[in-house]
């Protein structure tokens, strides 16, 4: 697959042992009870995700040298935390402060961080990266993508199973270390595992623009406290 023509494509070895270990060590204090928890300033990460780094490199590869991370989660899957997403199109963003913008809403604040549904456009002009920890085969929980559906702009919710149907999917699988990029607004989504066993995946929003005032991106700046994402139905993260 290759993003220009699917919306997804894989950058199979994209990090090293020591790079991986890395990752590991600087996510080790986070909590390890819950689904996943947002990134907050990550300073030990930074160089990688700086687009200039190996994992940053890859986003500025679509979105060229202005790229930047957004919004970074850290996804764990187990045999006790295993759970499963149906097909949807990511829609919001995190930003620090409510504003009136036109074009931007309905807003929610979720785990004390304030997100809103941007204008669709914005989305088109993003891209997501997943960085495996742990090897991912059919039945690990890959990430599955409707390939080409980045194209079709915002998707009414009711359509998404035509639009599957109509294109089929495809499964990103991966082995430790392998990063896979996709247009942030692809249909996508993800089963269980079964056998359940972990699954460890970084997450990484970039965009290469800034918000209209006076809007601004959270990015990884700290929050005040440590935000945990407990996957729902209607949650648009995995």
């Amino acid at each position: 697959m290759r993003v220009e023509d699917d919306g997804a494509q894989i950058f199979p070895g994209a990090l090293d042992p020591a790079a991986c270990l890395s990752i590991e060590q600087a996510v080790a204090d986070l909590p390890r009870d819950v689904p996943g928890v947002r990134i907050g300033s990550a300073p030990a990460l930074r160089g990688m995700l700086a687009v200039d780094g190996p994992i940053g490199r890859i986003a500025g590869s679509v979105l060229g040298p202005d790229a930047r991370p957004v919004r970074a989660v850290l996804f764990d899957k187990t045999a006790v935390r295993n759970w499963a997403l149906g097909w949807h199109q990511d829609r919001t963003i995190v930003v620090q402060r409510r504003g009136a913008v036109d074009g931007f809403g309905p807003w929610t604040v979720k785990a004390g961080l304030v997100q809103v549904e941007p204008p669709f456009a914005l989305l088109e002009r993003m891209v997501t990266i997943r960085v495996h920890l742990d090897p991912v085969d059919a039945t690990n929980a890959p990430l599955r993508i409707v390939p080409g559906s980045h194209r079709l702009g915002r998707l009414p919710e009711a359509s998404i199973a035509h639009v599957v149907e109509e294109r089929g999917e495809r499964l990103c699988r991966a082995n430790r270390g392998d990063v896979w990029l996709y247009a942030t607004p692809i249909v996508h989504g993800s089963r269980a595992a079964d056998p359940p066993r972990r699954r460890r995946v970084l997450q990484i929003d970039y965009a290469a623009e800034d918000l209209p005032p006076p809007l601004r991106w959270q990015g990884l700046e700290a929050p005040p406290t440590n935000p945990i994402y407990r996957p729902a139905p209607t949650d648009r993260r995995q």
